[in-house]
């Protein structure tokens, strides 16, 4: 099951898919979220707002890996359309660091 972000004006289209324990706020783990201009992935999770809240809590916490189609990315690579983003959570010590340090 996807969940659509954005507006579906017919912008280029960037897909996320959370890994492992990851999921929005509605349980989802496939998004297809909408961009008018290239912009970086933690841009894109920003402005998804609440779905990914705690996504942006770990990558804010450097919990978090990414890759863009398919390469070891990071938090400010630039995306454009048609890429597909993959987000999986850390702790650097081989756990899944989910738990946000409060």
């Amino acid at each position: 099951m996807s969940f659509i972000c954005g507006k579906g004006n017919g912008n280029p289209m960037v897909t996320i898919t959370l890994m492992g324990q990851l999921q929005t706020t509605d349980g989802e783990r496939d998004l297809a979220c909408e961009i008018s201009e290239p912009i970086s992935v933690r841009q894109l999770i920003q402005r998804q707002g609440e779905c990914l809240r705690a996504v942006l809590d770990l990558m804010r916490q450097k919990k978090l890996l990414v890759t863009v189609n398919k390469r070891i990315a990071s938090e400010d690579t630039r995306i454009q359309d048609g890429d597909a983003i993959k987000l999986v959570a850390h702790d650097g010590m081989g756990g899944s660091g989910l738990a946000p340090t409060l």
